[in-house]
């Protein structure tokens, strides 16, 4: 998937401008980054679009994934985008849509399981089948 296909499609998928799904798109990636562990986020950066990879660089310094829930993703995404917590849940939401159409079904499976309970709300939409997630 091109760049501005991805970003085009959280646009449509939160209503927003096409910048404003940009920010959204970058710190959700950023923040997905921090959740993940380093040799995911490297394996998930090698499927996404040229624009996109660079956001997904893991800390050299640290495999783990630092840990922490659903509230703090949405927070951090919230101060990473400008944006307030409701317009931050529903680009995260519309975010992890338009990755399952990005990436292979088993890497987003690699990338969902990493992520604890409390999220099920922001990625089950993207477990949907394709019709419903249009």
């Amino acid at each position: 998937m091109h760049y501005l296909t991805f970003v085009g499609r959280v646009a449509r998928r939160t209503g927003t401008s096409q910048e404003c799904a940009a920010e959204l798109t970058r710190a959700t990636l950023a923040t997905l980054t921090d959740r993940l562990t380093g040799g995911e986020v490297l394996d998930l950066a090698a499927q996404m679009p040229k624009p996109l990879q660079g956001l997904l660089k893991p800390d050299p310094r640290q495999e783990a994934a630092d840990r922490f829930g659903a509230a703090e993703f949405v927070a951090r995404v919230s101060v990473r985008a400008g944006v307030d917590e409701d317009t931050a849940r529903s680009g995260v939401r519309a975010v992890f849509c338009t990755l399952r159409e990005a990436i292979t079904g088993g890497e987003f499976q690699d990338v969902v399981v990493q992520l604890p309970r409390d999220f099920r709300d922001m990625v089950e939409p993207a477990l949907a089948p394709a019709a419903a997630r249009r």
